[in-house]
């Protein structure tokens, strides 16, 4: 067997009380690495087994400072998301502002233009 077939037959082999296949317990009889995969996944189910033990217990008053912390990040994002659409806005007006300046310039420029060209014709 190879090691990599053998490392993914590990957990199965632990976590069932099933004996062990003979080729499998024969490599990690003879593998230095398959035996110590063996034994860090033996180390990380005994720490897993030791979470199961462990209760925190929450601080008073943990749950309102909790509530409070997420109703003020919720006013936040809705203060931000509010200036953002603003922002819009104000780039739009400016921009509407800016194309109105530029007609009237234009309409401006052509009135001049004309005339100019009226009063030539009068004076010829």
């Amino acid at each position: 067997m190879r090691c990599e077939e053998v490392a993914l037959l590990i957990p199965s082999t632990l976590d069932d009380d099933a004996p062990v296949a003979l080729p499998v317990q024969s490599h990690v009889e003879s593998c230095l690495r398959c035996q110590a995969e063996l034994a860090r996944y033996r180390r990380m189910l005994r720490g897993l087994q030791l979470l199961r033990t462990q209760f925190l217990e929450p601080a008073p008053g943990l749950l309102g400072l909790t509530l409070a912390a997420i109703g003020d990040a919720s006013e936040q994002h809705a203060i931000r998301s509010l200036l953002n659409k603003r922002r819009v806005a104000y780039a739009g007006a400016i921009g509407g502002a800016v194309a109105a300046a530029g007609a009237a310039a234009a309409i401006i420029a052509v009135q001049r233009s004309r005339r100019r060209a009226a009063t030539a014709l009068a004076t010829t």
